[in-house]
């Protein structure tokens, strides 16, 4: 067996050249829609594949994990073992493998270069979030939602033979499923998952029926229809994953003439945490051909940090670039002395927990005065709306999940059965939006999360729950009633979240930084009761 030194040190010189590489080629790709940069996303992504298929290297460090001498060295051990991680799923047969890389970089392509037909004339994602959100015409409002479902008809196929391949993968490694081994990889165990699905799920049922019967009461009047006659085109979001606008607490007008990348600058450097040159690096507004969504991307865990957006003057967008800056700022104030693999975020939920953390701040009163010139009286005025209105938000959000994650799981288990009447009913069970008569398409496949970034969605939900928890603890640390405009809430950020990287894992970094696990009651105590 050769030295520990003269295996690791090579082949993560390898993983960080190939890594980074592959970073760029995606932003490239996504922020011109070239189709050269895709095949080079591909092709370094299918180098990578060949490096991690090594059984040869897959032994060797099967052996060094089970080695006493790495065990006592944790940053060493911890190492090992999100490199296993790597070589877990790039096992099976080199050629399946590169089959799914291929067709996810398709799929992610089709998605970028989409745009949706509309009354004969492509529009943009923006253009129909604004339709739902402002036209009053119910007629209008079903063209543009059923508009926003055309890209699932396209890629539907394919995300199916994608699942089957995955899970054909994944059985070739060892597993039951792709979604098995997915929760394996992620350090996620899956009974403890859906035991706290279940919770909030339990927890979430009835004040969720309650707020979407005021919500619903709402549209009645917005659209002078009866509560039966409420579709999925009158909600304010092609999901039903946001809150829409209620009728006393209008966000929008306020950042209608603000800088919103100016406001993100100052909050963050407010806080102690500097977002300059992630900014400077990024790509912010829209353009033709551009991916339409919004992502922030560590390209080389040294210090590249960019964020892709596409912003508009209006609240979703600033709550977006919060949240995008919310990773910005962790992948940021990573220890950079730590080996390569481990200057990355503790999990993807912990990563998503600042952000979210961020972006609830644009229904914060607080906020809204110190960052968007909201007068003080009025948002006195507002407090106790934007307390509901949040509350609401994460009430859709969790349902919203809940649909997701249980698609998922059903999906992987069984790929062949009715996946648009399994989407609906999931729909109408957590969401409790009934389904349009006769319709019969793929509405699932319009949601990029499933073709493009798979068993994902768990993440959202444990990161708003460790949010919650967050707010608490800083509350708790700083012994005040407010962390804003104190540096010494990026400090504490900094020291209890951000710096240790990945050199422990999510569970152990959460306990160290509060003394208990993820626990929903805090989200439960902030949303729910």
């Amino acid at each position: 067996m050769p030295s520990i030194n003269s295996f690791l040190n090579p082949r993560l010189r390898q993983v960080e050249s190939l890594a980074t590489a592959s970073s760029k080629a995606y932003w490239q790709a996504t922020t011109t829609g070239e189709e050269k940069y895709e095949k080079q996303y591909i092709g370094y992504r299918q180098d990578l594949i060949r490096l991690f298929s090594s059984k040869e290297d897959y032994e060797a460090l099967k052996e060094w994990l089970a080695h006493e001498t790495s065990q006592q060295d944790l940053l060493l051990y911890r190492q090992l073992v999100l490199l296993e991680h790597e070589y877990i799923p790039n096992q099976p047969d080199a050629a399946l493998l590169s089959d799914i890389v291929r067709k996810e970089s398709e799929i992610e392509g089709e998605f970028t270069r989409f745009r949706v037909s509309f009354n004969g004339r492509p529009i943009s994602d923006n253009e129909i979030q604004d339709i739902l959100q402002n036209e009053t015409d119910s007629a209008i409002r079903r063209k543009a939602w059923e508009a926003s479902k055309q890209i699932g008809f396209q890629v539907a196929e394919r995300v199916i033979e994608l699942v089957k391949l995955r899970n054909r993968a994944a059985r070739e490694a060892g597993f039951k499923n792709y979604y098995a081994m997915s929760l394996h990889l992620q350090e996620l165990d899956e009974k403890d998952l859906f035991s706290i699905l279940a919770k909030l799920e339990e927890e979430t049922t009835e004040p969720f029926r309650q707020a979407k019967q005021k919500l619903d009461e709402q549209l009645t009047r917005t659209f002078n229809i009866s509560v039966d006659e409420i579709m999925p085109w009158h909600y304010a979001d092609p999901f039903f994953q946001e809150a829409p606008p209620l009728e006393n607490v209008q966000l929008d007008p306020y950042f209608k003439e603000k800088n919103i990348v100016e406001i993100t600058k100052r909050f963050f450097a407010d806080i102690g945490l500097d977002v300059e040159d992630i900014l400077q690096r990024s790509d912010l507004f829209e353009r033709p051909n551009k991916n339409q969504h919004a992502y922030c991307i560590d390209i080389d865990h040294s210090g590249d940090i960019r964020v892709l957006a596409n912003i508009r003057n209006n609240e979703w967008w600033m709550s977006t670039l919060l949240h995008e800056l919310g990773h910005g700022v962790y992948d940021k104030y990573i220890d950079r002395t730590l080996p390569y693999l481990l200057r990355t975020p503790a999990h993807t939920l912990t990563t998503e927990a600042i952000a979210m953390f961020m972006g609830r701040l644009t229904k914060n009163p607080e906020w809204l005065v110190l960052y968007a010139d909201v007068p003080q009286q009025e948002a006195e005025r507002l407090g106790q709306e934007l307390k509901a209105y949040l509350s609401l938000s994460m009430l859709i959000f969790v349902r919203w999940g809940l649909v997701m994650v249980h698609f998922e799981h059903e999906m992987y288990h069984n790929p062949d059965q009715d996946l648009n009447a399994l989407w609906w009913s999931l729909v109408e069970r957590f969401q409790l939006i009934k389904k349009p008569d006769g319709r019969n398409e793929p509405d699932w496949a319009a949601k990029i999360h499933i073709g493009t970034a798979p068993v994902y969605y768990q993440n959202y939900i444990l990161g708003e729950l460790m949010a919650s928890q967050l707010h608490f603890m800083i509350l708790d640390e700083l012994r005040n009633d407010s962390y804003l405009k104190k540096k010494s809430t990026g400090a504490y950020l900094i020291r209890r979240i951000f710096h240790p990287g990945a050199q422990i894992p999510w569970y152990e970094l959460l306990k160290n930084a509060n003394g208990e696990g993820l626990n929903p009651h805090y989200f439960i105590q902030q949303f729910i009761k």
